[in-house]
């Protein structure tokens, strides 16, 4: 059987994930009341009892009727770009209808899409990554007000990227290919702050493009590095959020990518002064290819990001950097703290010498085990600290990390292993440390089609009363849907856990 990451097809496969295969074509999809009535069955660690629930919301329309890959919301406005066959279909999340389609850029499959920060007003841009080998830059010039985005009618059939003559299309201006990869482009990130793109191959090497025009709509593009440590191919980019140099010591490198494979392992990537892209660190620990990675969002106190990584082996993984180093007279410092040879990169530390400069990352958590499967694609929400989870069992399972006291004569353990462990004092006797428990779980989120990606989102439909400050989970599958899900947590919880 063809492997999964190679596949092409406009069609969903059939037989795939445990549901038992029905005989079946995409018309043939459940309703939201339908999906409502699955099972919500535990599997594995997961709780007794959903302490949160997930209630499914009418479908993005329409359709797309073919298998969608992954849906990426824009950082500001109410926007959804949705990756299906060779095209990209924006979808409006006032409303859930189609807002512009993107077509003709690509021959084959677009995997990922990543939107361009900090784009001008009424103006919007975005990068498809395509199994043809290249990435492409595409801009578009209209209504984009922060809450109200219009939306198009249009044929739904007309999805599959061979076809240009649609009315949408034409809003879209494909600007740009990058091109330079041997193989099929998996993923596609832009850096916080928009300067660098990063793509990553089947051909195993990361390709690092800078913005060198001289305004935002330029749209030139240079290659900066080409990285190829990895052993296998590489799945997944994504590069560390920017929240944390936003802090009073500005302590933090300036830009971190961190890149996950097929041969099981995950790489730390930082530039230094010269303008070099060096691997800091290799983190190990997953017994099967590394299907993506996430940044924790929003990091507590001042504290480096988290990364959490996701594999074939079933597990997700959270990695903490270990956050002091020695310094000549051998006391500790802050790894980013001003005069800190990570300040900016390395500090000017010559080439031969780079070798030896190293991060310490480690594994400091593993999830509770739910998924029986591979694992698709992991979200972080930035909101709330949940996390969303889906695999090919068609399970879409919510995490919580919760406060719990630290078993005696595991404190100083916990507290050399995790920055995020309280050290006791005289009013605490027991140290608080961290775990994550399953929250809420739905079982053939998508029927019997695989949930290829899961992402939070915020919303801006008329079902919620302040627009932009509540969220939902969105999950795309090989059905074709698009389903956002709402999230609501009993009253009971929200006081036991306060």
């Amino acid at each position: 059987m063809e492997s999964r990451d190679q596949l092409d097809q406009v069609t969903p496969p059939r037989g795939y994930g445990q549901v038992p295969h029905r005989s079946t074509t995409c018309r043939d999809l459940r309703s939201a009341a339908e999906v409502a009535s699955l099972d919500m069955a535990p599997t594995a660690d997961a709780p007794s009892a959903a302490v949160i629930s997930l209630s499914p919301l009418e479908p993005f329309k329409p359709d797309l009727y073919e298998r969608a890959w992954a849906s990426t919301p824009h950082p500001r406005l109410p926007l959804l770009a949705t990756a299906h066959a060779k095209s990209v279909t924006v979808f409006s999340l006032t409303n859930f209808s189609a807002h512009s389609t993107l077509t003709g850029g690509h021959t084959r499959s677009v995997r990922s899409v990543a939107w361009r920060p900090a784009t001008p007003p009424n103006s919007l841009s975005l990068v498809t990554a395509s199994f043809d080998s290249t990435a492409g830059l595409w801009r578009w010039e209209g209504s984009a007000n922060e809450h109200e985005v219009k939306s198009t009618t249009r044929d739904s059939h007309n999805h599959h990227g061979d076809d240009t003559s649609d009315e949408d299309a034409s809003d879209w201006e494909f600007t740009l290919v990058l091109e330079g990869h041997d193989s099929e482009i998996k993923s596609v990130a832009f850096s916080p702050s928009g300067q660098f793109l990063a793509t990553c191959s089947r051909d195993k090497s990361i390709w690092i493009w800078e913005d060198v025009g001289a305004t935002e709509a330029d749209d030139e593009w240079e290659t900066v590095t080409v990285l190829k440590e990895h052993d296998g191919d590489v799945k997944a980019v994504a590069w560390c959020p920017d929240t944390n140099r936003k802090e009073p010591k500005g302590q933090y490198s300036s830009d971190c990518l961190a890149s996950a494979s097929y041969d099981n392992t995950v790489r730390i990537w930082r530039e230094d002064r010269d303008g070099d892209w060096v691997c800091v660190a290799v983190l190990e620990g997953h017994d099967g290819t590394v299907w993506g990675l996430q940044w924790e969002p929003k990091p507590e106190q001042g504290r480096y990001p988290r990364l959490m990584t996701f594999s074939a082996d079933a597990t997700i993984r959270v990695w903490t950097m270990q956050d002091d180093e020695l310094d000549q007279q051998g006391q500790r410092t802050p790894r980013h703290a001003p005069g800190s040879q990570f300040m900016s990169g390395f500090g000017g530390i010559p080439n031969t010498m780079r070798a030896s400069i190293k991060e310490e990352w480690h594994c400091s958590a593993v999830l509770p085990k739910v998924h029986t499967q591979q694992i698709y694609a992991v979200s972080w929400s930035e909101m709330t600290g949940l996390v969303a989870s889906t695999s090919s069992d068609g399970i879409i399972a919510v995490y919580r990390e919760e406060n719990v006291q630290a078993p005696e004569g595991e404190a100083e353990a916990a507290i050399e292993l995790d920055g995020d462990v309280a050290p006791p004092d005289n009013h605490s006797p027991t140290p608080i440390a961290k775990t994550w428990k399953v929250v809420g779980l739905v079982n053939n989120a998508h029927g019997p089609y695989e949930v290829n990606h899961v992402i939070w989102c915020k919303r801006f439909d008329a079902g919620v009363a302040k627009k932009g400050e509540e969220e939902m989970l969105v999950s795309t599958g090989d059905d074709g849907v698009v389903r956002p899900w709402q999230i609501s947590s009993p009253s009971s919880s929200q006081t036991s856990s306060s």
